[in-house]
Order: structure tokens, then C-alpha cells, then sequence
């Protein structure tokens, strides 16, 4: 059977690991982390809603599982056309049929975004926005900022539905607490619409609840750079804060940058619509390691990265019998997105056809929690996949 080599330990590799494993293939994962984070609920690790253990799964226990081999190391050089990959241990890896890059992507870097905490950067960031906010606990009072940035190169890279969560389960536990009016609240975003990508209901809603809670938005001017409890704005303007959290867009990981695999402007893989790199052969990048094609609307999102995954690994498998079938990811391009409040959540949906929002007061969020539970053990193998989640 051929050997696939995965490199990258997050949605995109992880399932595409998997999806190999059942069809037999030999698959060698990659990862600089020894376990798999679930992104989407990091969210309540600040609030101590969760603990930090309860969203990460051991990448050992998802070997045991499924019968893949496993390295904890990080990729330091990729030379795709001579298939020699270099491992930052100094190993490398040459002994593989099919390559598959699944690596993430890097951060944009503005000036001063180490005086900035994100909720989308390395996981235990997460811990250190707790300590942040317990820290504004016990002092009763303060001010905090919420914000996320753009990368004009490719808009598709932005994450700014976590940031919302975030504000708005901080917002909750506050006045669960009853310290809410001790605290001031803001959201900054470089575009004058944050949210509108998720679609007009969506957009809607999310400006409702800034003006019940009473945040301060600072939306449509571009963000110069931070300093120390400052947010410092392209027109010299100026928001102190106790707290930055701040979420900067993806750009293109640096070891792909540096590779010789064909990029877009903003530094990502381009491949075709079966997820295939542009003059290669063999070789597939998929999730956020990906340039990715589509509606001006679309956004990288986890279960996209999982649907990359699941069809790569058809194509691999379908290339290999022979067969003529492919499964492309453009025209399942849509965002989906259970918005988290702290007390209940909104279900945004978006495609080219339509786009809606469905209000879930109070169970909403223990949906989202459910999936949390969901996640960890349809990956582990203990419960069945569902379909499209």
C-alpha cells in the first residue's frame, strides 16, 4: 500500500489521517504540538468554563485509534519536487508516495501585537487571557478590548467570530458576577461591517447586542499598531485597555513561504478544486494552508478543512484504483458558524444562495458544548461521524 505523509496536526491533517487509515494506507502524521486542540470551544477556557485539558485530545490516543505513526516534531524545509522534508530535529523524510500539507498557517504580525493576547494564536495564550481577566477580577474594575484584523491580500483569512464569542461570554460572566457596569467593553476592527461576511441577519443581531450590552465599537479604521494597553489606530486615534485581545489574520506559514510550492500573494498554497497543488504531483495542500477559491464571502473555517480532508483523501484513493471520479471542495464553500454568548448561541449560515440566522436562547449554548463532546469522540473513534459535522 502507498505511504502518505501528513504534515500538520490540527482539523485538516488529523482527518485526512484518519479518512487513509480506514482504506489501509500506510500514513506517517506529522505535528509540533503532542495534541490536537478544538479551536472553536477555546472559547470558554478565559471564562473557566472549561479547562484547558478538557479541548486538547493526545495525539497518542488518536494514534492508538486509528494505526497511524506518529512524529512530534516541527517541519523546518519543505522541498516538494525532490520530496526531502526536514524536520526541525535535524531528521528527514523522504521515504512517502503522496504528500499531503496540512500545516495551518502563520499570523500577520503589526507593530506591538506582543502587547496583544489572541484566542486564535499558540493554545495556551488561552490560559494567559484567563489570567488576565482574573487578575481584572480581583481588582473590580477596568477596561477591556476586543478586536480582530484583516489581511488584504486574502480576505478568507480572517478569524473574527472568536473574538465575538469571547466578548460576549466575558460580557456574561461579568454580569453573572455583578461587576459588569465596573468594566468597560470594546470591539475594534480595521473593516467598517465586521460580521457582515456571516451575512445580513448575522450582522444584524451581532449590533444588537454591542447597543443592549452597552460595548463600544470602534470599526473602520485601520489598526497602526499597539502599544502597552493601547490600541493605536491609522489616524493617530488611541483606545486604552487593561486587556488586548486581538486576533490578527492569517498569513502564509513561513516554512511554506520559504518552500518551493506555488503561492498566492498572501503566502498560501495554490491548488485546484481537488485540493491538488498547482504543477505537482501528488502533492495536496488543504485547510488554512490553502489559497482558496470561491465567492469573495468565503472564510476558512474547521469544518472546511475537514471536507478538504475527507475529499483528498478520496481523491488519493480514487487516483490510485485507477478511477476517473473526484470530489472538488468550492462548490460546498459556505460558512457555519454557532455564535456563543455565554447564555445561548445564534446558528449563521451562509452560501451562495442564501443566508440566515437561527436565534437558540440558553440551549444553544449547551449545543455548542454538546459538539465540543462530539468532537473529541467521533476523532477517537468511540461514537460514529454524523455527516457534515
Amino acid at each position: 500500500m502507498k505511504k502518505v505523509l501528513v504534515l500538520g496536526g490540527g482539523f485538516a491533517g488529523i482527518d485526512t489521517a484518519i479518512f487513509l487509515r480506514k482504506e489501509k494506507y500506510e500514513v506517517t502524521l506529522v505535528s509540533d504540538r503532542d495534541y490536537f486542540y478544538i479551536y472553536p470551544t477555546s472559547i470558554w477556557v478565559p471564562t473557566g468554563k472549561v479547562r484547558f485539558e478538557d479541548i486538547c485530545i493526545d495525539l497518542k490516543e488518536l494514534q492508538q485509534a486509528h494505526g497511524f505513526e506518529l512524529i512530534i516534531d516541527g517541519v523546518s524545509k519543505i522541498e516538494a519536487k525532490a520530496k526531502n522534508i526536514t524536520l526541525e530535529s535535524g531528521k528527514t523524510l523522504k521515504d512517502y508516495d503522496t504528500l499531503v500539507i496540512a500545516m495551518g498557517a502563520d499570523k500577520l504580525k503589526p507593530k506591538g501585537v506582543e502587547h496583544t493576547l489572541s484566542i486564535c494564536g499558540k493554545p495556551e495564550l488561552s490560559l494567559e487571557i484567563k489570567e488576565g481577566l482574573d487578575s481584572l477580577i480581583a481588582k473590580g474594575s477596568g477596561s477591556i478590548a476586543f478586536g480582530f484584523g484583516g489581511n488584504p491580500k486574502d480576505p478568507s483569512a480572517v478569524r473574527g467570530g472568536p473574538g465575538f464569542e469571547l466578548l460576549f461570554n466575558v460580557e456574561s460572566m461579568l454580569r453573572k458576577k455583578g461587576i459588569r457596569d465596573n468594566f468597560d467593553l470594546h470591539m475594534f476592527a480595521p473593516m467598517p461591517k465586521p460580521g457582515a461576511r456571516l451575512g445580513k441577519k448575522s450582522y444584524e443581531m451581532i449590533n444588537k447586542m454591542f447597543k443592549k450590552f452597552n460595548i463600544s465599537k470602534h470599526f473602520g479604521t485601520k489598526i497602526k499598531g499597539f502599544e502597552v494597553n493601547t490600541v493605536v489606530f491609522e489616524d493617530d486615534t488611541r483606545l486604552e485597555s487593561d486587556l488586548i485581545m486581538f486576533i490578527p489574520a492569517g498569513d502564509g506559514h513561513e516554512v511554506i513561504k520559504n518552500s518551493d510550492l506555488p503561492l498566492n500573494e498572501a503566502g498560501f498554497v495554490k491548488i485546484n478544486d481537488y485540493c491538488e497543488v498547482d504543477g505537482f504531483e501528488d502533492v495536496y495542500a488543504i485547510g488554512d494552508s490553502a489559497a482558496l477559491e470561491g465567492p469573495d464571502w468565503k472564510a476558512k473555517q474547521g469544518h472546511l478543512a475537514e471536507l478538504m480532508a475527507k475529499n483528498t483523501a478520496f481523491n488519493i484513493i480514487a487516483k490510485d484504483k485507477g478511477l476517473h471520479e473526484r470530489k472538488g471542495y468550492v462548490e460546498h464553500i459556505n460558512i457555519i458558524c454557532i455564535m456563543d454568548s455565554g447564555e445561548g448561541a445564534g446558528f449563521a449560515f451562509r452560501d451562495d444562495n442564501k443566508s440566515f440566522l437561527i436565534p437558540m436562547p440558553i440551549f444553544g449554548h449547551w449545543v455548542k458544548k454538546a459538539w465540543g463532546k462530539y468532537c473529541r469522540l467521533s476523532k477517537l473513534g468511540k461514537i460514529p461521524r454524523i455527516p457534515g459535522l
